[in-house]
């Protein structure tokens, strides 16, 4: 009890000194309306199960209440830390956003305990990103940048930015300990504005009575509120008690009051823990203090409205992942949409109802996520995009799992729709891969059929071209049963469909052989017998396209393996059918390549995909492209001329 009361006697002593006075401070930046976020980013590294040399590196994972929490990336590493770091590892990892709200800072304990044990690491890792993807990084070694008074450092620990708005710049704090010297101090520097190291030698911030590590500050009513994993000794020295204290202050550099007493519920029990952060929940008044409870692998928080009183009984997390000391920040939907576009694993409420708008200088067309497949439909004056999407790792084989919709009216200006369609949408499928789609309109609803890895191809139907749409007959319309030419199992895909000016509806598809057959006005049901188109000089491998210009069809596939694009043109839509050549070289670096041909605003264009993503593009990791597409006299194509600059700069 007088614990408490002396708390409380210092609190209002520092509330009610004249040079605590708050009213004017520039502080009151901190307390400016709080932006709209939708859910949360937790970093942290992790330190149970698995390969114990892959624990420390950074890892992601989001939440759309900050309870309940998904891994990114199935929990394997974001940055790997062999390319960040001097020790080959990275601990403690803390995040903070900018007070520009686009732009993030990142710092780490730069240590490889699992190599180097814990007798000694040099310095910190710090990073920036202006979109929470790329990253740029330095690392500090303490004892080599000042070795005037960090020579015989020893340890330097666990790391955090906070934004200083009296002086206008980042403030990085951190536990040291001196080699002989059994203390535990903060000390802190300003951030170069680049965020690659201090202006300054860092200097001593808070020195708690009997030492502390793994500090957290947070801003609340004029207070800065300073929290810490510190312990109780007695008068020989010896620790006997431990947990997660705070101490209170005016400004970042003090005088910090140390309250005495612990916050966490374990602080009396043998359960130890560490790594203590606090994050604000969206749209409440509610704050976690959550840590680390290190020694059993769980992750708790207890619940404050004030930052001084806390729940007494600890609620746990729950995850797929066990995290070790991180950080929590807020994000918008859109930041959701970008995380989950590069690494998947986001919650899907933090995905609906949600539109992402890019812009596009030229090819590839969409860089913050792979496409392919493409396959396009103009409405009006909006071009609609369907694409595939490339989950996987480079050379890693291709993991699809679900298709994307994009709409432009410039091919600069773009906006991509939440997912519409996944291949777990269609319950017949029992191969787990989303292969090539095309999207047509007739009478108002919107019919896309996909493919899968085997299963045949589906169809799918939505009452606007973004979708939500919905497997239309519950079956595949067509299956390998139907490929009466072929005999390897993922014949059956790739479709292509059109609607010929007289109002029938044609479905061509195949891999090694290409098939087409009617489709009635319905758009779900085979109107007559399964054909085979052939001619001289077909060497047909997949990706079919019909479409037609000046009363001409044109059947273009892709050919060969490594593949090009070659087409035929006929004066009857099932032929017969003259090979014309080449259309389209061999994408680079892309084994495969997947066109449509459309007519937009009186322009023609050819899309396909290549593998020309500088950041991993591959065969199995592929973009967008698109370029012109042009006739000549006697109504035969031009071959397409590859560019760098594609068909936004025509706009």
């Amino acid at each position: 009890m007088m614990k408490k009361v002396m708390k409380l006697i210092a609190i209002f002593i520092l509330l009610c000194s004249s040079e605590f006075v708050y009213a004017g401070s520039t502080s009151c930046a901190l307390v400016d309306k709080e932006p709209q976020y939708d859910g949360y980013l937790f970093v942290y590294f992790e330190g149970k199960y698995g390969d114990s040399h892959r624990h420390e590196q950074i890892r992601f994972a989001v939440s759309a209440d900050g309870i309940n929490w998904k891994a990114l990336n199935h929990n394997e590493p974001i940055i790997a830390s062999d390319k960040i770091s001097q020790t080959g590892g990275v601990r403690d990892p803390h995040i903070l956003r900018g007070e520009d709200g686009k732009t993030f800072y990142m710092v780490a304990t730069d240590m490889f305990t699992v190599k180097d044990g814990w007798g000694y690491n040099p310095g910190i890792v710090m990073l920036k990103s202006n979109d929470l993807i790329t990253w740029k990084h330095k690392y500090i070694d303490l004892g080599k940048a000042y070795p005037g008074k960090f020579a015989d450092v020893q340890w330097v620990w666990a790391p955090q930015t906070i934004y200083d708005s009296a002086a206008g710049k980042y403030l990085v704090y951190f536990t040291v300990k001196l080699k002989n010297d059994e203390r535990l101090d903060f000390y802190s520097a300003y951030a170069t504005p680049d965020f690659t190291g201090f202006e300054d030698e860092p200097k001593l911030m808070f020195r708690a009575k009997d030492g502390a590590i793994d500090g957290d500050i947070i801003y609340k009513d004029g207070l800065y509120h300073f929290f810490f994993k510190g312990n109780t000794k007695d008068e020989n020295g010896k620790e006997f008690e431990n947990g997660i204290k705070q101490a209170v202050g005016k400004t970042l550099q003090g005088p910090w009051i140390e309250q005495f007493t612990y916050l966490d519920a374990y602080w009396d029990s043998p359960t130890s823990v560490e790594g203590s952060s606090v994050f604000k929940l969206n749209g409440s008044d509610t704050y976690l203090l959550m840590y680390d409870l290190y020694s059993n692998g769980r992750y708790e928080f207890q619940r404050s409205t004030d930052l001084f009183h806390f729940s007494s009984k600890p609620e746990s997390f729950t995850k797929d992942f066990y995290p070790r000391h991180g950080s929590v920040i807020s994000i918008t939907k859109e930041e959701a949409r970008r995380l989950n576009a590069k690494w998947g694993g986001v919650p899907e409420e933090l995905l609906a109802d949600n539109i992402f708008t890019f812009q596009s200088s030229g090819n590839p067309v969409i860089t913050h996520k792979f496409t392919a497949d493409p396959a396009a439909l103009v409405v009006n004056d909006t071009l609609w995009l369907f694409t595939g999407h490339d989950e996987g790792k480079k050379n890693q084989g291709l993991t699809m799992k679900d298709w994307c919709v994009f709409s432009t009216t410039d091919f600069r200006n773009w906006t991509e729709y939440p997912v519409p369609l996944k291949v777990s949408d269609f319950v017949w499928d029992k191969t787990g891969r989303a292969y090539a789609a095309q999207a047509i309109e007739r009478n108002g609803k919107y019919y896309w059929y996909i493919s899968t890895d085997g299963s045949g191809i589906g169809v799918a139907v939505a009452d606007r071209p973004e979708g939500p749409y919905k497997d239309a007959i519950g079956k595949p319309l067509v299956t390998n049963g139907d490929c009466f030419a072929s005999t390897h199992y993922w014949a059956c895909i790739d479709p292509s469909v059109i609607i010929d000016d007289n109002g029938q509806a044609w479905l061509f598809w195949g891999n090694g052989q290409c098939y087409y057959a009617k489709l009635k006005a319905n758009m779900i049901e085979l109107d007559g017998p399964v054909k085979q188109i052939d001619f001289e000089g077909f060497e047909f491998t997949e990706a079919p396209w019909i479409h037609k210009h000046n009363g001409k069809y044109y059947l273009s596939y892709a050919s060969g393996y490594p593949e090009k694009i070659a087409y035929a043109m006929a004066d009857n839509i099932e032929g017969p059918y003259e090979y014309k050549g080449i259309l389209n070289e061999i994408a680079g670096n892309s084994d495969t390549n997947h066109q449509s041909i459309v007519e937009f605003k009186g322009n023609w264009y050819f899309i396909y995909h290549n593998g020309s993503h500088q950041d991993g593009g591959s065969s199995c990791t592929r973009s967008v492209c698109i370029d012109h597409l042009y006739y000549n006299p006697d109504g035969s194509m031009k071959r397409v001329v590859m560019t760098s600059e594609g068909a936004a700069s025509f706009f």
